[in-house]
């Protein structure tokens, strides 16, 4: 995160010198609430190390502008353009409410109706999940696609989805594979069966269809709820909640709800940064976020589940806000987005089929996709 931080403060510090602003090490200090001496050794780096060169006037030591010959003054960037950085890498999700978003010196900012402007590391975060009461500039949601933090619009307490960023599928190869597994009823069957034996630690009976092995599943994560929640001493009676009506359900219903949403969060930002389609699920199907509930079903039990009923047993005034906060620890603690996309690629490698290849009459791309440092299904 520090290498990250640093490097948004480079680009801010870039973009100042650009705009002809003369920035110096107080500036940079109270943009970013660090010390002096912090700045300047930031300043220190970037003149000493850096291989570009500044199109306008460097501060020295003292903050005062440094004296450029006319030969020095080049356009050249500073810094390497924007892209998407690995999943793996990132905060796993931030929600906003009652806010606008909108992109200031490069960086997302949210301004509340006091005018008072918070930072959001800029490509550091795998989502970002928008509440009511937020607005979004066209500036944050372009900025959003080239480093590839998913935007979703989401109801109270993330229980309603009503849009996401991205559609999916950014690689065609691996769209095509996974549509591939999941019409093949041999490959498709293999694949679920690798997903019952990841979630439950241990293979599934043999000879079982795969409406049978979702009956098993039912009936031992509704075991698992129980033992769970008498772990805790949560009265637990049945995982049940009005889609329509939040608040008639009772508190257990309403922490795993909003704990499942962080969940499928992440996870679907993780399935598009991968290359694949959300809703080409394999256990669950017909829904936008169909292969989002499966993969998310695998990590349930061992993140959010006990979040929840952690939580529930402390009896908080604000549970949802509770849980939140602590899912985003454990998906920590976990280290949740380092095993998410490598978990796809060996739960898909169970299907035992080759990815497609392209048709020899195809024609390649005009202009080649650059190389770049984030996940396959980055489009930026």
């Amino acid at each position: 995160m520090g290498d990250r931080l640093k490097y948004e403060r480079f680009l801010w510090f870039h973009g100042r010198v650009k705009a002809g602003r003369h920035p110096n090490s107080v500036h940079l200090a109270e943009e970013f609430e660090l010390s002096q001496r912090t700045a300047q050794r930031d300043i220190e780096f970037m003149r000493d190390n850096l291989k570009g060169r500044f199109t306008r006037e460097l501060p020295d030591r003292t903050g005062e502008p440094e004296e450029v010959g006319e030969e020095e003054i080049t356009v050249e960037p500073i810094l390497p353009p924007l892209k998407p950085i690995p999943i793996k890498d990132r905060i796993s999700v931030v929600f906003l409410e009652k806010g606008h978003l909108d992109v200031l010196d490069g960086a997302f900012v949210v301004v509340d109706k006091n005018g008072v402007r918070t930072h959001i590391p800029i490509g550091g975060v795998a989502c970002l999940m928008l509440e009511p009461g937020t607005r979004v500039s066209h500036a944050a949601v372009t900025l959003a696609s080239r480093v590839g933090t998913l935007l979703v619009w989401i109801g109270e307490a993330g229980v309603r989805l009503y849009a996401s960023g991205q559609p999916g599928g950014a690689r065609a190869d691996r769209l095509l594979y996974q549509a591939k597994l999941a019409l093949d009823d041999e490959a498709r069957l293999k694949v679920v069966r690798k997903m019952y034996e990841m979630r439950f630690k241990e293979k599934p009976p043999e000879r079982r269809s795969v409406e049978q092995l979702r009956g098993i599943e039912g009936v031992r994560v509704r075991k698992m709820y129980e033992l769970i929640g008498k772990q805790y001493g949560v009265a637990w009676k049945t995982r049940n909640y009005d889609y329509d009506d939040w608040g008639s359900g009772d508190i257990a219903n309403k922490c795993l709800s909003s704990a499942t949403a962080c969940l499928y969060g992440i996870c679907e930002a993780a399935i598009l940064a991968a290359g694949y389609a959300p809703a080409v699920g394999f256990i669950h199907t017909g829904k936008p976020q169909s292969f989002v509930y499966d993969i998310a079903d695998i990590f349930k039990f061992e993140t959010v589940v006990p979040v929840a009923f952690r939580i529930v047993s402390k009896n908080p005034k604000e549970p949802e806000r509770e849980v939140r906060l602590a899912c985003r620890d454990v998906f920590r603690q976990t280290r949740l987005l380092h095993r998410i996309i490598p978990s796809i690629e060996e739960i898909l490698a169970a299907g035992e089929m080759e990815r497609p290849k392209p048709p020899e009459e195809s024609v390649a791309p005009a202009i080649p996709n650059k190389e770049g440092i984030g996940d396959a299904g980055h489009r930026g």
